[in-house]
């Protein structure tokens, strides 16, 4: 048996706010509209829905608000980074794990921490260069 993200939980102090910061970021829509205290991003068919919940934070209980960690589709980290800052992201650190690679920690309008990877093209390319050709000479072999 396997598990399955069924929704992301978000408890925030405006949850419209930081859903349009999301629904921005993500380039998914807001659901119809807020439902009570909660709104949510769509399309129904979409393998996890994000919820951002209304709650007046209290840091003397503490509790994780919550952990994302994501990566680019296309594109770089960089170009990511600058785009996630002109949506309203502030890049708190940048990492490098060498060749290229690395990921950013970023806040959310509201303070919500996040984690941006290096898109999946530039793994790959960092992959291809470090694959050695099956047919090419043997290393070991004179000429």
């Amino acid at each position: 048996m396997a598990l399955r993200i069924h929704h992301l939980m978000l408890r925030c102090i405006n949850p419209l706010s930081v859903a349009c910061f999301w629904s921005k970021a993500l380039e998914r829509p807001i659901d119809s509209g807020p439902n009570g205290c909660w709104i949510s991003l769509g399309p129904e068919n979409s393998p996890a829905t994000m919820l951002f919940v209304r709650h007046e934070l209290d840091d003397a209980k503490g509790g994780a608000r919550l952990s994302v960690r994501l990566n680019a589709v296309d594109g770089t980290l960089t170009e990511e980074i600058a785009r996630l800052e002109r949506l309203g992201a502030t890049l708190m650190s940048s990492h490098d794990r060498g060749r290229g690679l690395g990921w950013a920690v970023l806040t959310d309008p509201e303070g919500n921490e996040f984690i941006v990877d290096s898109s999946d093209a530039e793994v790959a390319a960092v992959r291809a260069d470090l694959t050695i050709p099956v047919d090419g000479p043997d290393p070991g072999q004179g000429t």
